[in-house]
This record gives C-alpha cells, structure tokens and sequence, in this order.
C-alpha cells in the first residue's frame, strides 16, 4: 500500500492522466465515426451517385447498377478494412503525436540544463512534477557549481597569500644568517639572538611548507579510519600538556573536566588531530590571561567535548562558513595564526565519519566548539 509521500507525487501527474483519458476516449468516438461514415458512404444516398456515375460511361442504370454491385456492394469487407486502416494510422499518428510532444518538452528541459541560464525552466501544465524536479536538479548544479567555484578562487588566493607568506621568513633567515656570516667581532648574546630569530622564521617557514603539503593531500586523499578503543580522558590529558609551552606564552590556562577513563571508539590518529585543531584554534584567538576549558560528557550512547575559550565574539556569517574549506577567519597576511583554512574543514569531515557532528557557537566573547561522537 502507498505511503502518503507516494500518494502526493503521484496526484501530481492527475492532470496529465485526465488529458490523455480525454484525448483517447476522443480517438476511439472519432475512430467509430469515421467507419461509421465509410459504412454509410457504400450504401444510401452515396450509392446512388455511384451508381449515376458510373451510368454517364456505361449509358445504362441496369449495368451501372451490376457494376457498382460487383465492385463496390461484393467487396465492402475490403473497403471498411480498408478505411478502417487508414483511420487508425491518422488516428496513432494525432496520439503519438501528443505523447511526443511531452518527451521533446522534456528533453529541451533536460538540454538546458547544460545552458547557463539563470531562467526557470518550464514545461507544459501536465508536466509540472517533471518540471519541478528539473528545476531543482538545474538549481542543485548552479550551487554547487558556484560553491565549487568559491572554493577554487578561495584555493587560488591562499596559494598567492602562501607563496608571499614564504617570502617574509625565507628573507629574515637568510638575512640574519649572512649577518653570522660577515659579522666577524659579534658578540656571543647577539649571536644567540640573531640563531633564535633566524630558527623561529625557519620554524614558520616550516609550518608555511606544510600547508602546501596539506593542501595536496586534502585534494588527493580519502580519509580512511581505522577504529579501536581509546582512553580519551588520558589523549585529553596529553594534548593539554603538550600544549602548555603555547598555552604560558600568552599566560593562558586549560582545564580538563572528564571522567576517569573515560573510553570511547574511534580512530585515535584521526580523533587526536581533531583535538589538537580544536585547541590550538583555542590558544589562537584567546585573549591573554584567560581559561580554556575542555568538558567531556555523556548523554546515553553520545559523547559530547566541548571546548571553550574568551576571545572576540565571531559573527554569525563567519560561523556558517567556519568549517568551509580554505576558510580563515583572520585574513589578515601580518598574523602568524592563519593557517590554510583547512583545520575545522578536516575535522569535520573527521567527525562526520565516525558518525557524529561538530558545531560552533560564539556570544559574549566566548567561543565553543562541541565534538559530539558515539561512545562505542
């Protein structure tokens, strides 16, 4: 028995249906009048001007008469037969005709999806369901034609922001290494000085390289998952305390609310590399002297990880593109934070492979994200 969904989508074809129940019981009438009228030509007042006709050669009703008789009254099987046939190829002809129509409205329909025309595509009144379903199909491709496009221009521009980026730390490092170099009386404390600014934009220029890498991969590699149970309140534990050389160097502090022990299922390489993003997205944009949080939770089987830091409130349009590809939200090319715009992307498509969500929330100064996954 069809569902109500199915009963709807089919009522929308009720037009078309009616018309093609008109139309052929309008073929049929004609069809029987038409033979109807071949049979009254052979005989009745047609038969008389037969008969007169053929009495103008022979000069003589009584033979014209036998004539008629021989070629018309005797062979009147073939002559409906006949008419009949012919009837009917008129009458397929008008039918197909109106059937063909529809499938040529729909393939000029279809045809122009291939046109870059903003305009609607339309169909006749019977077709309004296939007119619809065309449309969202033409509206589907735009977007993501155009989304595909914003992506590639976002691409583009993070490549030409890159390679400047590479420029700024290649030129510190090779200036204050030829410093070194010519700089024979240096003093020891400004040698140690000019090797720790040199490291640290060789360190950036590091980081800058990898975000090429990572662009390639991103486009080149599916993510595969590998599962197993994880501890993820002593992974929680570790990345905090990784992260405590960037945390004392904005007089930042992080705190951990998990239970102990706490086991989930997921691919531990994977699940990490979200974490990481989520804090170091943290440490960024925090304001100095402030407090990370990082609360772990269960809510039946899901797992909530929710982290939460103080920085500046991020508008809502820059939250509905956060976890776009090559999205950043500082543009800026002076800050060290920017990245390649791929770190939420990542870790979403992460996320959404195990299962779960992530969603992002800014008021007030406070920034939260929440990982929500399946516990097992």
């Amino acid at each position: 028995m069809k569902n109500k969904k199915e009963k709807g989508i089919d009522g929308d074809y009720t037009h078309l249906e009616t018309k093609i129940l008109i139309r052929t019981a309008a073929v049929l009438f004609g069809s029987f009048a038409l033979i109807s009228a071949a049979l009254g030509l052979l005989s009745g007042r047609f038969s008389s001007v037969i008969v007169g006709f053929l009495e103008l050669f022979y000069k003589d009703y009584d033979t014209a008469l036998i004539v008629y008789t021989h070629m018309f009254r005797e062979n009147k099987e073939w002559f409906v037969m006949a008419a009949a046939f012919g009837v009917f190829l008129i009458v397929l002809r008008l039918y197909l005709k109106g059937f063909t129509k529809y499938f040529n409205e729909i393939n000029g329909g279809i045809n122009a999806l291939k046109e870059e025309n903003s305009k609607d595509i339309v169909l006749s009144s019977e077709l309004a369901v296939t007119e619809k379903t065309i449309n969202t199909i033409k509206h589907t491709l735009e977007q993501q034609k155009s989304a595909a496009k914003a992506a590639e221009q976002r691409k583009n521009d993070l490549v030409v922001y890159l390679a400047h980026d590479l420029k700024t730390p290649l030129t510190s490092v090779i200036g204050y290494l030829t410093l070194l170099r010519d700089e024979g009386q240096i003093s020891e404390e400004l040698r140690a000085k000019y090797v720790a600014i040199a490291l640290e934009k060789a360190e950036r220029l590091e980081d800058l390289i990898n975000e090429f890498f990572e662009i390639t991969r991103f486009n080149l590699s599916n993510i595969m998952l590998e599962y197993s149970m994880v501890n993820i309140t002593r992974m929680l534990e570790q990345l905090v305390f990784e992260f405590k050389p960037m945390l004392a160097e904005k007089k930042l502090s992080c705190v951990l609310t998990a239970e102990p022990d706490k086991m989930i299922r997921c691919d531990v390489d994977k699940m990490q590399r979200v974490f990481d993003n989520l804090l170091r997205n943290a440490v960024n944009y925090s304001f100095e002297n402030t407090e990370i949080s990082i609360v772990v939770t269960q809510d039946e089987s899901m797992v909530h990880i929710r982290f939460a830091n103080h920085g500046n409130t991020i508008s809502k349009e820059k939250l509905e593109r956060i976890f776009e590809q090559f999205y950043r939200l500082d543009t800026s090319r002076h800050t060290g934070n920017g990245g390649a715009g791929l770190g939420l992307a990542i870790a979403k498509e992460i996320v959404m492979l195990h299962g779960g969500t992530i969603t992002a929330r800014s008021e007030d100064e406070t920034i939260e994200f929440e990982v929500t996954i399946v516990s097992s």
